[in-house]
């Protein structure tokens, strides 16, 4: 399973280079193509592991003025 993330930045926010080390210090790569960034699970998990994951990833990003989308696949 893998989860993607789209980043949509705001101008007032945080530069593209910070957001990214958050990103990369909770465990989620670089994407090359249709999304910014992926978290590879490794594995199948349920629906409330990846509300984990997000809430994570907002807790972290809180106050940057990043949006994001997140797209699961299995």
């Amino acid at each position: 399973m893998e989860t993607y993330i789209d980043i949509f930045f705001s101008m007032d926010g945080d530069k593209a280079s910070i957001i990214d080390k958050k990103l990369r210090e909770m465990g989620l790569k670089t994407y090359i193509g249709e999304h910014d960034f992926v978290y590879d699970w490794g594995k199948i998990v349920d629906s409330s592991e990846v509300i984990k994951l997000i809430d994570k990833i907002q807790s972290n990003l809180k106050g940057t003025g990043a949006i994001l989308k997140f797209t699961t696949i299995r």
